[in-house]
């Protein structure tokens, strides 16, 4: 409140779920969120709550859970006197137990609350409570702080979910994960509990629901949220769950913001995204201005435009087009399926067909036309195993054969007719450990087993596109597998001498499309705390691994990808970012451009016709690297040489606008499309300080056509060309605006060359022009506009050359008719400037006016004339003509 521009974020998801991503420590901003410092904690992992001293700004607290996967001694309450730039530990129980929650008076300071949590999560189990978990109070601003039990359960406690009423502090309520968890309230600073009835809803996942808010203004007015938002108006003696109408609401609901100046208003966030409230939470609006999906796979299909495919946490499967006119929208997404959305693959030979999955193997065959979905997972067989599904499951087309399907439980699945029959082509492919297989009593004081903790299960598949026979596997408990047969016979390939720890996850394979023995891994240990990024490739079929390593590398790894064109081009998804390399893994670089330095990239797909990158982030969406063409020229040759001209992609010559950015909704997120310019590439191996950059264009004759302001950044550089002719000078006479003057026709197909002046020196290279394939026009057509377009330039430009001399004639009439003595010719040069301006008059609009005249002359005609010929690619309609 003292320093309203100082802004304080923690980082990492503190719900602790499988899937939730680690921070990297505490942000400040002191500019209102323009720009941020990172100022400490950076081992902390996870932190769940921030508070600030109310008279001092310089002294604040962060409430730590920390590491989910592992012992750590760098959890606990941590506090700051200097504004985050030192930090010492409040309050710290133990390696495993980390501090959940914490509270401060804002009558009385030195009053604080605080909630320990003692919780692990292994990949097959999560164990919430032990004796480290408790609820503590601090009288000396947490200097001391003691334990709170009058009126509480018997421990031991789990997760304590508590809040205060912040215009009576003295009012605290607490929900307390016990083997019966309960609501307690508290009417004299903690030092009396008593347990209050409540409602299924209110005591729900005490782990992952953990959120209490009281009104600014009113404290008896409680609201919960949880699978959906409970609400009491009696201080938590009772409470509602409000009806939200046909539209509702999205289920589990994690974050709750009340402005205290207009406690009606307030902002709900769930694991669908944020919704708006204006009366107290009794209705919401969602919030359609944020994209921040948490994808984990994506596909794409080859219509034009190409459509993307993806599953979102606990948001269903989707469809979206990688472009549409007006921009992509939200209603242009497609729902295909429910649950949590994991794997959508669409079927190449039936484009209403689609393979869409949710947790636990839950998948099915869904028919985009008619909407009905049939369930293909794949069942027990009477005497055998139990089937064991990842959270996660994998179903996978083959790349040789679009009829051939793949998933995987401990055992892999081959399917040739869509799903509807499974042969069974492998031994159990896991370690089969039955202790990791005991999920029953997943949970610890709440048993809480969603499928999310099955293991030793099949987690990727890879069939070599040069070998339909040879199929890679690999697991969640550190398998990775080899048939060369099709499923017959099956080869354990031993990566720990890679310096990979033995049993670490495998998260990806990619067998390479250019060499048959090499293949490609990511392996990802974090689920035993270890955050490092594995990265692997053997180039003898599996046998022998050789890790790929980078210092530049942050967080651990979920996908490689080797390129469709170029051999040494890799691409890394981790949880921390996109790595490119172009040398075949020796070295890296972070991809930074227009894209999240520490984005969760979860998966990584190239389309094979317009050379997209797609790329799937958790929480961020989905983003398009259009035309990664140029990446692939970068050899070491070009890195080391100081300007090259780039190759660019040939393009195709129509009228833009097709694929236009439209507005959208009021606050509605609206997805941009790839550019139909002309894309002209220069490399700088560093940066230009001096003199000019300019990028010239000829047509194959050697006349300059048109030139461009270039840029001068180190690296790869792109200047946008929108294959139009120079338009003609504007006319700076006349009222309104020269329309005419911004219009230009397109230029014809054909070769064009480049020239690029990096201050004195010039650099050469061409740009292919091609007609359009997809055009409905006539060649005959075709050429009256082209023929048509050029002569309304030519008018146009004429027109202003004629009005521009007419008034220059007119300025030396005005100027000399004064100094003529002879009264006669005085009055014929007068009639003459008359003359004149009547016929400026009609040439073009004389109105002056801030706004628009309405008046059409000449000029106005033609500009409209011209305008609508020039924006149409086929013949002139008649009364163009």
């Amino acid at each position: 409140q003292q320093r309203p521009d100082t802004l304080w974020a923690g980082t990492g998801e503190s719900n602790m779920r499988n899937s939730v991503s680690i921070g990297n420590g505490i942000y400040r901003s002191t500019d209102a969120g323009e720009s941020w410092q990172l100022k400490g904690l950076e081992k902390s992992e996870h932190i769940s709550r921030i508070v600030l001293h109310p008279k001092n700004p310089k002294i604040l607290f962060a409430a730590v859970p920390g590491a989910l996967w592992s012992d750590s001694e760098d959890r606990g309450l941590y506090k700051s006197e200097d504004g985050g730039e030192t930090w010492t530990k409040s309050l710290y129980i133990n390696a495993k137990t980390g501090c959940a929650e914490v509270l401060i008076d804002p009558n009385n300071p030195d009053i604080m609350y605080a909630s320990t949590w003692e919780f692990r999560r292994t990949p097959y189990a999560f164990q919430s409570g032990g004796p480290g978990s408790a609820l503590y109070k601090s009288k000396d601003g947490g200097v001391t702080w003691n334990k709170l039990t009058n009126g509480l359960p018997a421990p031991p406690f789990g997760r304590i979910a508590m809040t205060l009423a912040p215009t009576a502090p003295d009012n605290l309520f607490a929900i307390v994960e016990t083997n019966n968890t309960a609501l307690y309230i508290s009417s004299d600073q903690g030092e009396h509990w008593k347990q209050q009835s409540s409602t299924n809803n209110v005591c729900a996942r005490p782990f992952y629901f953990s959120t209490l808010v009281v009104d600014p203004k009113d404290p008896k007015r409680v609201y919960r949220p949880s699978y959906s938002l409970s609400i009491s108006s009696d201080g938590a003696y009772s409470f509602i769950e409000p009806g939200y109408g046909s539209g509702g609401v999205h289920s589990d609901h994690h974050a709750l913001w009340i402005d205290p100046n207009n406690t009606s208003h307030m902002y709900l966030g769930t694991d669908g995204g944020v919704y708006e409230s204006k009366d107290k939470g009794n209705n919401f609006t969602f919030l359609t201005n944020l994209p921040v999906s948490q994808f984990y796979h994506v596909a794409i299909d080859q219509q034009e435009p190409y459509n993307i495919y993806g599953g979102l946490q606990d948001n269903g499967s989707w469809q979206g087009p990688s472009s549409k006119s007006g921009g992509i929208k939200n209603g242009d997404w497609l729902e295909l399926f429910g649950g949590d959305g994991f794997w959508v693959i669409p079927d190449l030979n039936e484009t209403d067909i689609v393979y869409a999955e949710y947790q636990g193997g839950n998948m099915a065959r869904v028919n985009k036309r008619t909407h009905e979905s049939q369930s293909i997972k794949p069942f027990q067989i009477a005497g055998e195993e139990k089937l064991r599904f990842n959270w996660n499951t994998p179903i996978v087309p083959s790349p040789t054969n679009p009829k051939r399907l793949y998933a995987g439980s401990q055992y892999l699945y081959l399917s040739h007719n869509q799903g509807r029959d499974w042969t069974k082509i492998s031994k159990d492919l896991t370690t089969n450990d039955k202790k990791k297989q005991e999920q029953e009593s997943s949970g610890g004081l709440t048993v809480d087993n969603s499928s999310a903790e099955n293991h030793c299960t099949i987690f990727t598949i890879a069939e070599s596109v040069l070998d339909s026979n040879t199929i890679y596997v690999g697991t969640d408990d550190g398998k990775l597998q080899k048939t060369s047969d099709q499923g017959k016979t099956w080869q354990d390939l031993a990566y720990a001498g890679a310096g990979i720890p033995a049993g670490t996850w495998v998260s990806s394979i990619e067998p390479s499309r250019y060499d048959k023995n090499v293949v490609y891994a990511t392996f990802d240990n974090h689920s035993y705390g270890d955050h490092n990024t594995y990265l692997a490739v053997s180039r003898d079929g599996g046998l022998k691994w050789e890790r790929i390593h980078n210092s530049d590398f942050t967080g651990y790894a979920h996908k490689i990808r080797e390129d469709l064109k170029q051999k040494t081009l890799l691409f890394l998804g981790t949880e921390m970012g996109l790595f490119i390399s172009t040398d075949g893994g020796k070295n890296w670089a972070r991809y930074k451009s227009s894209f999240p330095e520490y984005a969760c990239v979860r998966d990584l797909a190239i389309h094979p016709k317009t050379n997209d990158l797609i790329v799937a982030t958790h929480g961020r969406g989905i983003y398009i690297v259009d035309d990664i063409s140029t990446l692939r020229q970068l050899t070491p040759e070009i890195m080391g040489s100081n300007v090259v001209v780039m190759e660019s992609r040939p393009v195709v010559v129509k009228s833009t606008g097709q694929m236009t950015n439209g507005f959208g909704q009021a606050g509605e997120f609206v997805g941009s499309n790839y550019t139909e310019d002309a894309c002209i590439t220069y490399y700088l191996k560093d940066r230009v300080n001096s003199g000019d950059v300019k990028v010239e264009i000829y047509d194959n004759t050697g006349k300059f056509l048109y030139d461009l302001p270039g840029t001068k950044r180190k690296g790869v550089n792109k200047v946008f060309w929108n294959m139009r002719m120079k338009p003609p000078k504007a006319s700076n006479t006349g009222a309104g605006f020269d329309m005419g003057a911004l219009m230009s026709p397109l230029v014809d197909p054909g070769e064009y060359r480049i020239k690029l002046r990096v201050d004195t020196m010039v650099y050469e290279g061409k740009l292919v022009l091609l007609e359009d394939p997809k055009s409905q026009h006539s060649a005959e057509d075709k050429a009256i506009q082209r023929k048509t377009a050029k002569e309304l330039m030519g008018m146009v430009s004429q027109l202003n050359f004629s009005a521009q001399n007419i008034v220059k004639v007119k300025e030396g009439l005005n100027a000399n008719i004064p100094k003529i003595k002879n009264s006669k010719d005085q009055k014929v040069l007068s009639t003459y400037e008359n003359e004149l301006e009547v016929i400026r008059k009609k040439m073009l609009a004389t109105k002056e006016s801030k706004g628009i005249t309405g008046e059409e002359q000449l000029r106005e005609k033609l500009s409209a004339l011209y305008g609508g010929v020039c924006s149409y690619d086929g013949r002139p309609s008649g009364y163009q003509l």
